[in-house]
């Protein structure tokens, strides 16, 4: 265990561990396991086969990318992690929205794999599953939504309740002891996630609501599915 997690100097707190280089390594090769699986695999739908195409695969890794740029553009960053970024969840939402729940949860949790590995900071390996590939992946709940009249909307509310979900579970579980004196864990946690949650949240409906933009991403979604 000593060969991919280390003691970082200045990280959360005591007892929490920095992955090492090799541990990077393991964890970007199951990210690219995770995207090849959805490339490959099938899955039966409504008795039809469903396969992730070259286009399909394009479409969400430049989804990803674009998630993952966004996510460094931080209108606001809280100590114990999670921040208000410009729309990165909104990116990942539509991968869902394109090609549906299959697709959607897959390229996710390859996501949140993505985020862990930039800030490779964690206290447990259950903390890390669940703040990670738990929390992001349940972005991909909006292709539950994919086909339904302002289903990009309700996708993503699905999809950052998901998050929130499993982000208070750690909040409650892992974090409880830095509530104030006095504050139960989980009031603690449900304030704390919805702090930075809620206001990307909130802009991104905004922004998506918009007639223009929801005509462009109508039109991205015709080019994403387009044969």
């Amino acid at each position: 265990m000593n060969n991919f997690f280390a003691t970082p100097e200045g990280a959360w707190g005591d007892g929490s561990v920095r992955v090492t280089a090799a541990g990077v390594l393991i964890i970007a090769a199951l990210i690219l396991i995770l995207l090849v699986a959805a490339a490959v695999l099938r899955h039966k739908n409504d008795a039809k086969k469903v396969t992730l195409t070259t286009r399909q695969l394009v479409f969400s890794a430049a989804a990803i990318a674009l998630a993952t740029v966004c996510s460094l553009i931080k209108f606001a960053n809280l100590p114990m992690g999670g921040s208000v970024t410009l729309l990165s969840m909104l990116f990942i939402v539509l991968i869902g929205y394109w090609y549906g729940p299959y697709v959607g949860i897959m390229t996710a949790v390859a996501y949140g794999l993505l985020q862990f590995v930039t800030e490779p900071i964690f206290y447990t390996l259950p903390q890390m599953f669940i703040d990670y590939p738990c929390a992001f992946g349940a972005l991909g709940l909006s292709g539950f939504f994919s086909g339904k009249k302002h289903g990009l909307q309700l996708g993503y509310l699905a999809g950052v309740l998901g998050r929130y979900f499993f982000s208070v579970i750690s909040g409650v579980v892992f974090f409880g002891a830095y509530a104030p004196e006095g504050m139960p864990a989980l009031r603690y946690s449900l304030g704390y996630n919805a702090s930075y949650l809620v206001p990307e949240a909130v802009l991104t409906l905004a922004v998506i609501c918009i007639p223009p933009v929801a005509h462009a991403l109508a039109e991205v979604k015709k080019q994403a599915l387009t044969a």
